[in-house]
């Protein structure tokens, strides 16, 4: 097997939260292996990690929120990357709204949109969530630098990677 650490370890890429709602059951966490990948029409691909419990929901779920965190809000990083959902309620700590469906929007962050899953994709320990964006939302003011892979290297994960 090739490892890819001299090639990644160069990369600095937005990290991301991602939220869903299924059968009453909310789950999030803190994503880094994500991206747009189509313009017309609109697509991005959000991966999650099977070990990781917002997978287990997402598995069950039509629909998954991704939101951009600014650099300066740490504590909602840690919170979805630092703590799995299967020991703490991640809900009862921020601020948050339901869009319509039940699906968890968080208040705090600056962009978010909801998407429709259109197919699932295995890429080994992970699995590609393909959305078509259905709604999107971004607070009012100036562009703001986003939380990047970078910033959250010293979060120790909820869950291992695989």
């Amino acid at each position: 097997m090739t490892d890819l650490d001299p090639f990644t370890d160069l990369l600095d890429y937005p990290m991301y939260v991602v939220t869903v709602e299924a059968d009453g059951e909310k789950a999030g966490c803190l994503v880094g292996f994500a991206s747009q990948c189509s313009i017309q029409p609109a697509r991005f691909m959000v991966w999650l990690s099977r070990a990781n419990r917002t997978y287990r929901v997402a598995e069950r779920a039509d629909r998954l929120a991704v939101h951009l965190l600014r650099r300066d809000q740490d504590r909602l990083a840690r919170l979805f990357g630092g703590e799995t959902g299967d020991h703490t309620d991640k809900f009862t700590e921020v601020p948050w709204h339901a869009e319509p469906g039940g699906l968890p929007i968080l208040d705090e962050a600056p962009a978010w949109f909801v998407g429709r899953v259109e197919n699932r994709i295995d890429g080994g320990d992970h699995v590609g969530f393909l959305l078509a964006p259905e709604a999107a939302d971004r607070l009012t003011g100036s562009r703001t630098p986003v939380l990047t892979l970078n910033d959250t290297h010293d979060i120790t994960p909820g869950h291992p990677a695989n």
